[in-house]
């Protein structure tokens, strides 16, 4: 794993020990950031379920600011300090442990605005539409936003949600799902 452009390119990332992530194929993430950006001009992203933080880490050699990344693992937890510890990243970061739920809740309490939010939980175990619901209803999406959800091939996303469309809805292999929603 490691970071494929921008101000880090080339550098490896350590990935969370044991099996309980599924980490974002080099491949995959290489494909999906050219359809976000592929670099960005400012702004604050959240990587929620960040397991390695990769995605996080990328959007920020991409050019972000800021990102907040969140899991609920502890060992996810340490590899994402160890990463963000490593490219010296420090200063741009917040980093949670604790349920992607309780997470939303504290950053609008935080009254915080996001331009990249990326979902990518464990296939099966979570309910994208309710938290997509929650990003919504707490208006954690600045205008033109971005939502970037991985999911598994077989899980229909809907076209529109709210103020969100959908900007983007691919496969890769025969497991991955990517749909990307904007804030319009």
């Amino acid at each position: 794993m490691r970071v494929i452009a921008g101000i880090h390119k080339g550098r490896q990332l350590k990935a969370v020990p044991g099996k309980n992530t599924r980490p974002t194929t080099d491949k995959v993430k290489e494909a999906v950031f050219q359809m976000l950006g592929p670099f960005f001009q400012g702004g604050k992203a959240l990587d929620l379920f960040a397991g390695s933080g990769s995605l996080g880490i990328e959007a920020l050699s991409r050019g972000m600011d800021s990102c907040i990344f969140v899991d609920n693992h502890p060992k996810a937890i340490q590899t994402i300090k160890e990463n963000v510890s490593m490219l010296k990243l420090d200063d741009q970061v917040e980093v949670f442990r604790a349920d992607a739920f309780r997470a939303l809740s504290a950053s609008a309490k935080r009254r915080l605005k996001f331009d990249l939010i990326f979902l990518d939980p464990p296939y099966t175990k979570v309910s994208y539409e309710k938290i997509l619901e929650i990003i919504e209803s707490e208006q954690l999406l600045n205008s033109d936003g971005i939502i970037y959800c991985e999911h598994d091939i077989h899980d229909q996303l809907p076209d529109t949600y709210s103020s969100l469309t959908v900007k983007k809805q691919t496969h890769y292999g025969g497991t991955i799902g990517v749909t990307i929603y904007q804030k319009i």
